[in-house]
């Protein structure tokens, strides 16, 4: 696995630039990463252009040995064009224009930006797209808008066209708005304006489309730029962009790019402060395991590989607190990405900067800009482990894991609608995602990311999993059923099938269109207020919970594997299980605390269909890779390894510390 880092000429001295890239080649590093920021260097006054720079780092990078990844500069327009075409620059939700000083501030899509967008891309494609120290291209950098979404002319005036595309009537615009209610029916499209969030009880699907439309503009925008290149450079250079922060930034849709892209990469910062991590005392310092693992399989799911453009070398800046990592994390970090598959990893970044926004995000170079840091050298003993591996004996998927390889049905879509509509305070979508993730990785499931269009094949994909899966058709009920038919094991959850596509609550009895599937009637759900909790019984063990719970009423022939033990429903059915042909669906009705109960349904359920499933506790992870199986350990407590007779441990040994590592191979 190639692993690189970023460097930006431009922030230092040109007498400094050979030395460092040196630098970078003798600790070990395969490919470095330029200009992404860079286009008030490249073009510093319209039309005049300055390459001089980025051929010297170039050729150098090829003299030692490392290829680059090659960037386009749109996520910081000059100065010079946001002064000429103000009217490129986005304006936020309380109407404030992001001026320059700021990056992401112009919108991609808009065509005033894309001409000068064109001009320099294709000059950067003329120079480097046949050049043979250059591996492939990046668009963008973290593709979103500053502030999530924009509200400029601009946007307005497109965003009526997309509706205008998507409805060809005012008449159906207004039906699939539900315009009828409180009077919001529109005459025409030139009378709609962006919906905004901050004011209360916004229309939910006028927003959700002005959120579909986001994500159609982004997309369009990456989609620009890669077809630009592919015109322009060699067949041999791929093109990607690096994603990150899904959570955060809600309509960023990768698959929406699948055509565009040779593949997803992504980014990410574990020790963010924002993301999910364990509970113990040390968390803090050993980051989001569970993050990074979601991450690197979304990405996968959209080309079929990935590579994690951008992962932290020790402190960064701009977290709620910016602790030290454990010695040994960032090594764990670097081996987790590799034992997730990732094809290459690049650090973000080389030198730590002296000046600008993240001067104390720390670097593989100390800001002497000789000295190695802490973290730099746990990279620089990763890079020597991994090319140190011997071959592997069997590099073919074992019968086991692939017996446990699930797909993950996902609809960005769905994401959008929930968030927008929560019905209780305490409803986070994400969480409830992340409940499922996390238990299967638990039993070290590797996992897929589905679309609907996507094959839901039995052989590939023994399990399926679709929480919460709210906005559905009947076809794509059918698309369940004859899966299950087949021998697959469905997995579905609460807010399945409530909607329609358009967002709509069905004209039938609640979730009425997968009773039939399900094998049993949703009657009703239930929240409750904070701090207070309900127990559900199921195999002699209580679970609480808080935040949703269904209330069931299964057909003859279903099973019910689990029963509400209070409230004044208590001894209905919460969880339901219905064999169908050759397969099995469960209905998990509940959102549980700490997701216990989800956990334990799913191990039944993969057990019961014969799968070999590992017993991990959370916040462990153990994956499969070329022959190697790769355990790291994200809590604060030491984990002894399961080593069947004939395993043989390369890297670290059977009982893995925090932040630690073991690479083992086995028969």
């Amino acid at each position: 696995m190639p692993v690189g880092a970023y460097y930006y000429p431009e922030h230092w001295k040109p007498e400094q630039w050979e030395r460092d890239i040196r630098r970078m080649a003798e600790l070990g590093f395969s490919f470095t990463h330029y200009a992404e920021f860079a286009w008030a260097a490249l073009e510093p006054e319209e039309g005049k252009y300055n390459f001089g720079w980025l051929d010297t780092c170039v050729n150098f990078a090829a003299r030692y040995g490392l290829k680059v990844i090659m960037c386009t500069p749109s996520p910081c327009p000059p100065a010079w064009l946001s002064q000429k075409h103000p009217d490129i620059l986005i304006v936020r939700d309380d109407g404030i224009k992001v001026h320059h000083g700021m990056r992401l501030n112009a919108n991609g899509a808009n065509p005033v930006y894309q001409q000068y967008l064109e001009k320099i891309i294709l000059k950067m494609a003329e120079r480097y797209g046949n050049h043979p120290a250059v591996w492939g291209w990046q668009l963008d950098n973290e593709p979103h808008l500053e502030g999530l979404y924009d509200y400029s002319a601009f946007a307005q005036a497109d965003f009526r066209q997309w509706l205008r595309r998507r409805y060809s009537s005012i008449d159906s615009l207004n039906k699939s708005w539900g315009a009828a209610f409180w009077s919001l029916t529109y005459n025409n499209f030139d009378q709609i304006r962006i919906p905004n969030a901050r004011e209360s009880f916004t229309n939910p699907h006028a927003l959700l489309d002005f959120q579909r439309y986001t994500a159609d503009a982004l997309a369009a925008a990456l989609r620009f730029q890669a077809q630009l290149l592919r015109r322009m450079v060699s067949s041999r250079q791929w093109i990607t962009t690096n994603y990150a922060y899904y959570k955060f930034l809600p309509c960023v849709d990768m698959f929406r790019n699948r055509p565009d892209l040779d593949f997803a990469s992504h980014t990410m910062y574990l020790l963010s402060t924002y993301l999910n991590t364990h509970s113990g005392p040390l968390a803090y310092r050993l980051g989001s395991g569970m993050e990074l693992s979601f991450s690197s399989e979304l990405a996968r799911s959209v080309n079929g590989f990935t590579g994690i453009m951008e992962l932290q070398p020790g402190q960064i800046n701009w977290g709620k607190w910016n602790a030290q990592p454990l010695p040994g994390a960032v090594r764990m970090w670097i081996w987790h990405s590799f034992g997730l598959g990732d094809k290459f990893t690049c650090t973000y970044r080389f030198r730590q900067p002296l000046f600008g926004g993240e001067q104390f995000h720390k670097g593989i170079m100390e800001p002497d800009g000789v000295t190695v840091s802490p973290g730099g050298l746990e990279y620089v003993q990763a890079i020597r482990e991994i090319n140190a591996l011997p071959a592997p004996v069997n590099p073919t998927l074992p019968s086991r894991i692939a017996g446990r390889h699930t797909a993950f049905l996902w609809n960005q879509e769905n994401l959008l609608g929930m968030e927008g509509s929560r019905h209780t305070n305490s409803w986070d979508s994400w969480q409830h995602y992340y409940t499922y993730y996390s238990a299967l990785k638990r039993m070290g499931s590797p996992v897929t990311f589905l679309q609907e269009t996507d094959s839901f094949d039995v052989k590939q994909y023994p399990f399926l999993v679709a929480p919460a899966y709210e906005m559905l058709d009947n076809r794509l009920v059918e698309k369940w059923r004859r899966y299950v038919q087949q021998g697959g094991t469905l997995i579905l959850s609460s807010r399945t099938g409530m909607k329609n596509k358009q967002g709509h609550l069905w004209e039938t009895l609640l979730q009425q269109p997968i009773w039939s599937l399900i094998g049993a009637k949703v009657d009703y759900y239930d929240h409750l207020p904070p701090g207070t909790k309900g127990t559900i019984r199921m195999g002699g063990t209580d679970y609480s919970w808080n935040v949703w719970a269904d209330k069931l009423t299964p057909d003859a022939q279903t099973e019910v594997m689990a029963t509400h033990a209070d409230q004044f429903y208590k001894g209905s059915a919460v969880v339901v299980r219905r064999k169908l042909g050759k397969g099995q669906v469960y209905y998990i009705g509940a959102h549980s605390d700490g997701g216990e109960l989800e956990t334990s349904v799913l191990r039944q359920a993969f057990t019961e269909a014969g799968a070999t499933i590992l017993n991990l506790p959370d916040y462990v992870f153990q994956e499969w890779r070329d022959g190697y199986e790769v355990v790291v350990n994200y809590t604060s407590e030491p984990y002894t390894v399961n080593l069947t007779e004939g395993s043989r441990v390369l890297i670290g040994s059977r009982v893995v510390p925090p932040g630690g590592v073991c690479v083992f191979t086995a028969p």
